[in-house]
């Protein structure tokens, strides 16, 4: 494989782990309140189609908030995918003037024409040196292909 053949994938790291963990937690206090709904003395009463539905709300929440673990990005010598939360954009390397992660930003972006920006959920602050080797990858990419035009 030739330099310009590399691909660059990239998901967020820490934000990965505290998403399962969040999930896992979530699940096990609604798996927790659904048992206990039976035997709680609140004057309600509770039936096996509410602790099924308690279940149910907690498995939707460990979902949404393992949502937040599918960002990634995916670069070659053609250009960049980016997959944020729940919807992906491909941007051929032409289309984009940089990558740049401005001073207190949550995370990187790609910079557009028209002072426009897109933001890449994937290269995220809170992983620190990761989030700086993944700006170095890209703007590698990136100049790459301009310098190959």
């Amino acid at each position: 494989m030739t330099e310009t053949d590399e691909i660059v994938v990239i998901r967020p790291w820490r934000t990965r782990w505290v998403s399962s963990v969040v999930a896992v937690v979530l699940i096990v206090v609604f798996a927790v309140v659904s048992v206990l709904l039976r035997s709680s003395n609140t004057g309600v009463i509770f039936r096996l189609s509410d602790q099924i539905a308690m279940m149910g709300v907690g498995v939707v929440l460990a979902a949404a908030a393992l949502l937040f673990a599918t960002p990634r990005v995916r670069a070659d010598a053609n250009g960049v995918e980016v997959r944020n939360v729940l919807v992906g954009r491909k941007f051929a390397w032409e289309e984009v003037l940089s990558v740049s992660f401005p001073d207190g930003a949550s995370f990187a972006r790609l910079e557009l024409p028209e002072d426009e920006y897109y933001g890449v959920l994937a290269i995220q602050a809170f992983d620190r040196e990761r989030a700086v080797e993944s700006v170095r990858a890209l703007r590698r990419l990136h100049k790459q292909a301009r310098a190959g035009r």
